[in-house]
């Protein structure tokens, strides 16, 4: 492996009913796994021989032929060294694995992150995940979010779930507490690109790529909601930057949330909790998806982070100090008017 390559040589014959197709499709056909353009390009890299000789991608199978394929297995992101953590892995088989992220967790290395990241977890705990692009990561969370990520353990895997992610069939659900009560839920259908002047962040723009998030209100508190979010796109802080343009920031978003907000006559305990909130309270609560060799649709769930739910138990409990308040109210009125 000094090159960064493991070379794999398979021979197979090809079958009677390919007979007069096209070699290039044939390759599809037999080898699933890997995407036409990467057959195609192995073809040109004089990596396919078609009864010992080199073919081209236009010629055709007579049915019967030998064909011998020389497979290049790519050590990808050879830069990036696998590290034992403890990955909170709720799902795995010999082609996916589903790990619920905790919060501060980058997903791959990046500036300011060589190391530390899921990727380099993943690493160690599957070597063979060198040979998958990104290391079979096929969609990412923020930082700061927390919840459920699919990975590709396969090339097959990675190509199925890519298409699916493109066709938006996997489903994602998000748990969210927003700033503001909403009355109603909604979508957000607007573009999304990158800030004109901070590179860093995203925002709304009506020529950036189509962005479409759905929320529905969960609970309502003095002054936030918690919402329920589906995503039919996955651009980079979406929800985050969909839910600050409708004026319902997310609680502890540092980048879109702006000024602290506390909601009048809120109490000292939730007062405490707001201003020691410093990541968006966001959780990938839900996913499904159809799995890359069994073709049937499979759905995990994770539940909600503690941080989160000290949080939702907070802003119960201020509701709560408002009706004990009230009843006292009540029962001395009642007291002071009682007759005999």
């Amino acid at each position: 492996m000094s090159d960064g390559i493991n070379h794999e040589i398979v021979k197979i014959t090809v079958p009677l009913e390919y007979a007069s197709q096209r070699l290039d499709a044939v390759l599809v056909k037999m080898f699933p796994d890997y995407s036409r353009s990467r057959l195609q390009q192995w073809i040109k890299a004089e990596r396919v021989l078609l009864d010992g000789v080199i073919p081209r991608a236009k010629d055709k199978v007579i049915g019967g032929d030998q064909l011998e394929l020389h497979i290049e297995h790519e050590i990808l992101d050879q830069g990036v060294v696998a590290q034992d953590m403890n990955l909170d892995i709720v799902y795995e088989d010999d082609d996916i694995l589903v790990v619920n992220k905790p919060v501060g967790l980058v997903v791959h290395p990046a500036a300011g992150h060589a190391d530390g990241t899921l990727q380099n977890g993943l690493l160690f705990h599957d070597d063979k995940l060198h040979e998958v692009p990104r290391s079979g990561i096929v969609h990412r969370l923020d930082k700061d979010t927390s919840g459920l990520l699919v990975v590709a353990k396969t090339l097959k895997a990675h190509k199925l779930l890519v298409e699916q992610l493109q066709a938006r069939t996997v489903h994602r659900e998000y748990q969210a507490i927003v700033f503001g009560v909403l009355t109603s839920g909604g979508t957000v259908d607007i573009g999304i690109g990158r800030h004109g002047r901070d590179r860093k962040k995203m925002a709304v723009k009506a020529e950036g790529k189509q962005a479409i998030t759905h929320f529905r209100v969960l609970d309502r508190y003095r002054g936030h909601s918690r919402i329920k979010v589906n995503l039919e796109t996955g651009r980079t802080h979406q929800i985050r930057v969909h839910m600050a343009h409708i004026k319902h920031p997310l609680v502890g978003d540092q980048t879109y949330g702006g000024r602290l907000q506390l909601p009048q006559g809120c109490g000292d305990a939730l007062k405490e909790m707001l201003r020691g909130f410093s990541r968006q309270a966001l959780h990938a609560r839900k996913l499904g998806l159809i799995h890359p060799s069994t073709g049937k649709h499979m759905e995990w769930k994770a539940p909600l982070p503690d941080d989160m739910k000290q949080l939702i138990a907070v802003l119960e409990d201020d509701i709560a100090r408002d009706i004990t308040e009230d009843d006292y109210d009540l029962e001395d009125f009642s007291d002071e008017y009682t007759h005999e």
